[in-house]
């Protein structure tokens, strides 16, 4: 049994150790925001913070989660979410709960990014879409919102 918490939560997790934290978060505990892309890491659709960093679920075993968990549902509400509306982000809005779990960790670290930290730290998730240059306007937007304290 390993106790994890996740979304400010504690849960009981009666399941291998080396199960991948997605899994757990989609099948044992029904949080299906979270999304199963590729499996290795290279598109970010599982996207989830531990301990304020951004990481990929599907590759973090449950014995190696290292601390608190936020998932896309714990996330709301935040800035990001309303500017994802606001600049009509998501088309298909597979890859998006990890976009904008990728895009809180980047406004945590750094609240006035470049468009260059932009497109360096969501390198890493793809939007088979193309909304790139909408996903990036939408984290200037949220960037001013938190910035200006108006959320």
């Amino acid at each position: 049994m390993t106790r994890l918490t996740i979304n400010g939560q504690p849960h009981d997790i009666d399941a291998p150790d080396d199960t991948p934290l997605l899994w757990v978060l989609r099948d044992e505990l029904g949080m299906t925001g979270t999304k199963y892309g590729c499996g290795v890491a290279a598109c970010g659709a599982c996207t989830v913070h531990i301990d304020g960093e951004a990481v990929r679920s599907c590759q973090v075993a449950l014995a190696d989660v290292w601390g608190s968990v936020t998932t896309i549902e714990g996330l709301a509400p935040h800035a990001l979410q309303e500017a994802w509306v606001r600049h009509q982000v998501p088309q298909c809005g597979y890859c998006q709960s990890g976009q904008i779990m990728q895009a809180a960790a980047l406004l945590a670290e750094n609240p006035d990014p470049t468009d260059d930290d932009i497109d360096t730290a969501m390198a890493g998730n793809l939007c088979r879409c193309g909304t790139y240059s909408r996903i990036r306007a939408a984290i200037h937007d949220a960037a001013t919102t938190l910035r200006e304290g108006t959320q």
